[in-house]
């Protein structure tokens, strides 16, 4: 495993309009052509055993993906670390929890579990059948971008330069990322 090597894993159905959030959020960091060395992007869909060699690999982890945080639409919150085992041990708020827990649980046994780990959960409106989120969840994606690169930032994983140049191209790439539509499998 290399020392800095980061995995960004979207993790939901982009057939179900806001369920698909964390991979819209993930697909719109991508395309901000951050300079993170060894940054491996990774559409989780509605997760699998595959991803776990995907954990295997990489010193840090940040998922994006739909949750109830009982918040606003579009709310956003970031669980690091002990905060995000928490947050997906406790009563099931995504519908992916059962699939990472089990994920991190196969990680844990080779010791392969990032030590750096987050979650940046976002607060679905809508899970009706669409290939786009709600008008408020899309609102909501550069808000959870940012939050991952302020993570990578209190990571050390990106220079101060890259940080502050970040938040000019967000909104301008949103519907590039959008429009994308997610794609299926992994993407480097």
């Amino acid at each position: 495993m290399n020392a800095d090597s980061p995995l960004f894993l979207g993790i939901g159905n982009t057939l179900l309009g806001d369920e698909g959030a964390g991979i819209h959020a993930m697909n719109l960091l991508q395309a901000q052509a951050l300079d993170i060395p060894g940054a491996v992007y990774v559409d989780g869909g509605t997760l699998s055993f595959t991803l776990a060699a995907y954990l295997e690999d990489c010193s840090h982890l940040i998922v994006f993906d739909a949750a109830q945080m009982k918040a606003q639409p579009g709310g956003i919150r970031t669980f690091v670390g002990d905060d995000m085992d928490a947050f997906l041990g406790a009563a099931r708020r995504s519908p992916h929890e059962v699939g990472l827990l089990d994920l991190f649980d196969m990680a844990r046994l080779t010791d392969a579990l990032p030590g750096q780990r987050a979650l940046i959960g976002i607060q679905p409106a809508d899970m009706d059948w669409s290939t786009r989120p709600s008008a408020v969840v899309e609102r909501a994606l550069p808000r959870a971008v940012a939050a991952a690169a302020k993570l990578l930032r209190s990571w050390k994983l990106l220079d101060a330069k890259s940080f502050d140049n970040f938040h000019t191209s967000t909104d301008s790439t949103l519907a590039a990322a959008l429009a994308d539509g997610g794609s299926t499998g992994p993407i480097r």
